[in-house]
């Protein structure tokens, strides 16, 4: 989702926060990076766990975005206000929503940084990590003739418990979040961050690759007499359009992948009610993320099962593969081929 090499970390700060301003350790101490191996170790904390994402959020709010706390902390650090000050406001405003029993203190890690690669453009960002649990480690160190050890706690590779990225877009900003935890996450995500889908290139590739896998296998079905490798076909192609173009249109995927007038139809009928249900705003033209496009490709499968004997892995020209049914009643599928590999 983003790439990271370029990024250039310029301040960092670190709180401590609990769930009272009195338990929590609010710094005024700012660390301007140098260092070449302190800049490695910190984009890999703040940025590396969001290189692989593939859904993309925007901050909301009942009334109106400007009500949103989070969001207007961004905003001032991103018009150079006070940054230790306004980071101080954010972990308040984290204390603040940290009220469950079940919230563990933690390592508060806020970053501004710049040159943040999305989308092959470069952005102004802010990190904001939580690391609720710490790795165990050994130090040695060396004493005349002795070596010794000594088990400390740290933080070093792993994932933080819960992390945003605010990335200084257009606005609405693009938000990626991580969230490690299973349970009690309701006061990251829905208090703290306050965020929905945003409708960008990435969540309508995710979306109409989605809407498509239901239309294929569930909707197809109820209207024509298909066979599983006739579905298989209409995946197939499906995901080939993706992968080969650099922007998707709607009429242009509709005759690539459904060729025929009453199928278009059906799916067009199906679209209209898939988006109504799910309440989504999808646009009928976008840049298509090609990261998106790999993970969802996991989903459309193009695998025939038949029986617990066979498994045909069909991934071509679909005129080569023919369906019947012998005298004595038994389903059989022909293949052609040309070579053995």
């Amino acid at each position: 989702m983003i790439q990271t090499d370029t990024a250039t970390i310029r301040q960092v700060i670190l709180h401590r926060v609990a769930d009272d301003e009195t338990k929590s350790v609010l710094s005024d101490e700012v660390t301007d990076l140098g260092d070449d191996d302190e800049a490695v170790l910190f984009r890999r904390i703040m940025l590396k766990h969001f290189s692989s994402h593939t859904s993309t959020f925007e901050f909301t709010h009942p009334v109106g975005v400007q009500h949103n706390v989070l969001f207007n902390l961004a905003k001032q650090l991103l018009e150079e206000g006070d940054f230790a000050e306004i980071s101080k406001d954010i972990a308040r405003h984290l204390i603040s929503v940290s009220k469950h029993p079940n919230i563990k203190e933690g390592d508060l890690f806020i970053a501004a940084m710049d040159d943040v690669e999305f989308a092959t453009k470069h952005y102004r960002a802010i990190g904001i990590c939580k690391y609720e649990d710490k790795d165990s480690y050994l130090e040695t160190n060396t004493a005349g003739k002795h070596v010794r050890f000594t088990l400390k706690k740290g933080i070093g590779g792993r994932k933080p418990d819960k992390a945003v990225l605010i990335l200084f877009t257009d606005e609405p900003y693009t938000l990626l979040i991580s969230d490690n935890s299973s349970t009690e996450t309701d006061y990251w995500q829905n208090e703290f961050i306050k965020h929905k889908p945003k409708n960008d290139f990435v969540n309508n590739t995710n979306d109409v690759m989605g809407l498509t896998r239901a239309f294929i296998t569930e909707e197809i079905p109820q209207h024509y007499q298909v066979t599983k490798a006739d579905q298989i076909d209409f995946m197939n192609r499906s995901v080939e359009y993706f992968k080969t173009h650099e922007t998707f249109d709607k009429k242009e995927f509709e005759q690539e992948v459904f060729h025929h007038d009453d199928l278009i139809k059906t799916f067009r009928k199906f679209d209209k009610e898939y988006r109504e249900e799910n309440e989504l705003e999808l646009s009928d033209s976008f840049e298509i993320s090609q990261q998106s496009v790999k993970k969802q490709a996991r989903a459309f499968k193009s695998v025939l099962k038949l029986d617990k004997n066979f498994h045909i892995y069909i991934h071509g020209n679909r005129e080569l593969i023919e369906q019947g049914v012998d005298n004595e009643g038994r389903k059989y599928y022909k293949i052609f081929y040309e070579e053995e590999s």
